[in-house]
């Protein structure tokens, strides 16, 4: 897979389940690539269908291939509660090098709770070279292979 930056555009969602007896719930979205982790704001007041419109980079350096969203409600007096969560394979937007927005499924226990809006974009990092201009994939201890016949 080559190496670049993800950039991960959080719209919104919708039909999230509202679980909060007195108030409308307030979301929030943790994204997870690999080892690196953003969190979004939390939408107060959010209800099942908050708006966030925000930018999250994340760097691409192997063979990572999903994208991990968790869409938790802040709760102030007890654990924030798990809403549900998208799992967003990688591999179309790395080789087309943008999805627009596009809904996924949101998932709790296997079963659907709502939607969530993404827009994606891979910026390939470009082929490094080394000092000599010498692509150092094709040389080998210093020497790079000869393309005469001899």
């Amino acid at each position: 897979m080559p190496r670049g930056t993800l950039e991960v555009v959080l719209v919104s969602a919708k039909g999230l389940e509202d679980n909060d007896f007195l108030s409308s719930i307030d979301p929030y979205v943790i994204l997870t690539f690999r080892a690196q982790e953003h969190k979004s704001t939390v939408k107060e007041g959010g209800g099942s269908n908050p708006q966030w419109n925000e930018i999250f980079l994340f760097t691409v350096s192997d063979s990572a291939s999903e994208l991990n969203l968790k869409i938790m409600e802040k709760d102030n007096f007890n654990q924030d509660d798990f809403l549900g969560e998208a799992i967003i394979p990688i591999d179309a937007v790395v080789a087309e090098g943008s999805i627009p927005e596009t809904a996924y499924n949101v998932v709790k226990n296997e079963e659907y709770c709502g939607e969530i809006k993404l827009a994606l974009t891979f910026n390939a990092e470009p082929e490094r070279n080394d000092d000599q201009g010498y692509n150092a994939e094709e040389s080998y201890g210093g020497w790079t292979e000869s393309n005469r016949d001899v």
